[in-house]
């Protein structure tokens, strides 16, 4: 099976922007939603290493949604209708595991990852996520 590659930019005021890389291999409904609502902007908060929007426009059902996840995984959290970046452990997780709230649609990486934007970004922080133009 053929698996299709797409790059997408978060856009962060005063903030060097996060490549994402996504791909359809794990949850390819959640993927074709996400491209189709592009741009979009929300605001970001903060839980542990994680990055999690608020509300998208995305209305995906959870699609081979996992409870456990790797790090810089991109998912889609069905509940919140959130975008998760993880950059790393959540509160709720054991000793080497980074477990989301509750299962999310893995949808794909973060590309060339900067852990320093943890530290630095603010709850509330509007972003927008757009489709990376090809050059």
């Amino acid at each position: 099976m053929l698996i299709v590659k797409y790059l997408v930019d978060v856009d962060i005021p005063k903030f060097k922007n996060i490549e994402l890389e996504l791909d359809d291999s794990n949850s390819p409904k959640t993927v074709k939603e996400f491209l189709q609502s592009l741009p979009f902007t929300v605001e970001t908060n903060l839980w542990g290493d994680e990055i999690y929007t608020s509300e998208s426009p995305i209305n995906a059902k959870e699609e081979n949604a996992k409870p456990l996840v790797d790090l810089y995984d991109v998912a889609y959290w069905p509940t919140g209708k959130a975008i998760c970046l993880f950059y790393g452990p959540t509160p709720i997780g054991n000793k080497d595991e980074i477990k989301p709230y509750s299962p999310v649609n893995i949808i794909g990486k973060i590309i060339a990852p900067d852990k320093k934007i943890i530290s630095e970004l603010q709850d509330g922080t509007k972003v927008t996520f757009r489709k990376k133009n090809s050059t």
